[in-house]
């Protein structure tokens, strides 16, 4: 350090004050104009108010659940308390830029060493034991002449805006579980009814199978490939129905709940969710405004700018004004006496002038995270774009899907249909017949599945944009 350089420095902070190390400013992250996939007849790049993304679904049991869910989620209770502590510790950090006053006072019977230096006296010679009594006031206050300090609470202020946009990235987060799990549980629900049918078609057909072998009209093999049709069917259900009670127990426990508490509400069947014909997605760049997560990596960027500045301070003298008054007597009668008064007042200056390296190895440390920060930040940005683009093509590529599966499911009834007039005409044979159901089956259970992932595609959609809270300012509410 030069003292040519330094000395300047310090008396022009010292009349003006400063504050070291770098000013935060927010990156400007490039962003794509608009998104890649989104297609003009089901996806709309307006200005999106995704607040509450779920009523678009129209669905009240739906939006019973979210409501429950962001009362009594024990994630979102725990992401709650977290803001609470780091708020706190804001204040402690707030709190040491102002001044500081003790109060203090001692009675106590006290022995003195004759051999000591003030043993030597006549009078603890005499009698080196004493009472003595003291009161007094200490008060202190560290200028923060260089930041420091400041520094300190610019990061603790990001620090706890850091902990509000996790709160909200666990609210994002739980909603878009509580919506894929109950899409799920609608979309196992159905797949289960198309299954019942088939099962009883199943059972119409064995039945008819039997009594034409016992008229001679059909064999002792179309009487297996019929049981074997209904074997294969009802195989189909146990693990259906075990998909509907967990997602049931999923919901329950979002809510804060014993995981068979929803059953009595949830286990009739009701319809999959429905989308909107038209989803509205908003910009590439509102991410950066509306995903907490990348709101949460901003803070993170300005919590470890200011922490450099906040190392860097080390550097220079820290100077306190402190002070005390006291009372203090070696009898109590004469304690409150104008001559028992004690005080002191006066500057006090610290300067580590030799640490050996260890001040400027902390600000070069706090200064790579720094780096980091905002390298995180910028990844995260991309990953949040490569999140969206992925739903948005599998939004639509499942409604492709949707419309080929519906095609081929209507093209199978018309086969069973025709295979059983054929069937019944003895063009065909049973065997005809069977696989016509068979492949029916399997088209109206990939039709269900399909309409279900649609909903669960559109959630995740509505998730990976950042929906689920109000964002501030633009309807001048916070979230």
């Amino acid at each position: 350090m030069n003292p040519r350089r330094t000395l300047p420095a310090l008396l022009s902070a010292a009349l003006g004050g400063c504050t070291v190390g770098p000013d935060y400013r927010p990156p400007d992250l490039a962003s794509p104009a608009q998104w890649a996939r989104a297609e003009a007849g089901r996806v709309d790049e307006a200005p999106a108010d995704l607040a509450r993304w779920w009523s678009s679904f129209d669905d009240p049991v739906l939006s019973s659940l979210v409501e429950g869910a962001v009362r009594s989620n024990l994630d979102l209770r725990i992401a709650r308390a977290r803001v609470r502590e780091v708020r706190a510790l804001h204040r402690v950090s707030e709190a040491a830029l102002a001044p500081t006053l003790d109060a203090g006072g001692r009675v106590a019977r006290e022995r003195a060493s004759q051999n000591g230096f003030f043993g030597q006296s006549p009078a603890v010679q005499q009698d080196p034991e004493f009472d003595s009594f003291r009161a007094s006031l200490d008060a202190g206050w560290e200028i923060d002449i260089f930041g420091g300090l400041r520094r300190g609470t610019e990061a603790a202020a990001a620090d706890l805006g850091e902990a509000e946009e996790d709160r909200r990235a666990v609210l994002v987060s739980l909603l878009g579980e509580v919506g894929r799990s109950y899409v799920a549980l609608r979309g196992s629900q159905r797949r289960l009814a198309v299954l019942r049918e088939n099962e009883g078609s199943a059972r119409e057909t064995l039945a008819l199978t039997r009594a034409r072998s016992q008229a001679g009209l059909a064999t002792d093999l179309d009487v297996s490939r019929a049981e074997a049709l209904l074997a294969s069917v009802e195989a189909q259900v146990p693990p259906l129905e075990a998909a509907c009670d967990e997602a049931m127990h999923r919901l329950a426990v979002l809510l804060g709940g014993a995981p068979d508490t929803l059953r009595a509400e949830l286990a009739k069947e009701a319809p999959i969710p429905v989308p909107p014909p038209r989803v509205v997605v908003g910009l590439p760049s509102d991410l950066l405004e509306r995903r907490p997560d990348l709101r949460a990596a901003e803070r993170r960027l300005a919590a470890a700018t200011a922490r450099v500045g906040e190392a860097e301070a080390d550097l220079y003298p820290r100077v306190s004004l402190t002070g005390a008054f006291g009372l203090e007597s070696l009898d109590s009668g004469d304690f409150f006496d104008a001559a028992s008064r004690a005080w002191a007042l006066g500057p006090a200056v610290r300067w580590p002038l030799f640490a050996g390296g260890r001040i400027r190895a902390t600000v070069e440390a706090n200064d790579a995270r720094a780096e980091q920060a905002a390298a995180a930040y910028e990844r995260a940005f991309l990953e949040a774009l490569e999140e969206v683009e992925n739903a948005l093509v599998g939004y639509l590529r499942e409604w492709d899907r949707r419309r080929a599966l519906a095609d081929a499911a209507s093209a199978n009834r018309r086969a069973v249909a025709l295979a059983d007039d054929l069937f019944g005409a003895g063009l065909v044979t049973f065997l005809d017949v069977l696989d016509a159901k068979r492949e029916l089956y399997d088209a109206e259970d990939r039709l269900a599945a399909s309409d279900a992932a649609i909903a669960s595609s559109l959630v995740l959609l509505y998730k990976v944009l950042g929906g689920g809270w109000e964002v501030p300012g633009r309807d001048g509410k916070p979230s």
